[in-house]
């Protein structure tokens, strides 16, 4: 296979790649740490994915804060 084989069949299968990936790794971590501390690590790991794409869109955290804690 050359180079543009190889990229070509990377990008008509992202999606597969990326989450066999995270099916691999949540798999490793569940082995590791156990099903309930592999969870809460993925859920971490969600929480500071999402906090990332949002501060790189220039997030206002203190509008989101108040908007929560409206009184």
């Amino acid at each position: 296979m050359d180079d543009k084989a190889i990229l070509t069949f990377l990008r008509e299968h992202k999606w597969t790649i990326i989450c066999a990936c995270i099916g691999l790794i949540f798999a490793l971590c569940v082995i590791a740490y156990g099903f309930w501390k592999a969870l809460f690590i993925c859920l971490c790991i969600a929480v500071g994915i999402y906090v990332g794409k949002k501060l790189d869109e220039k997030w206002n955290i203190g509008e989101s804060m108040s908007r929560i804690f409206k009184r």
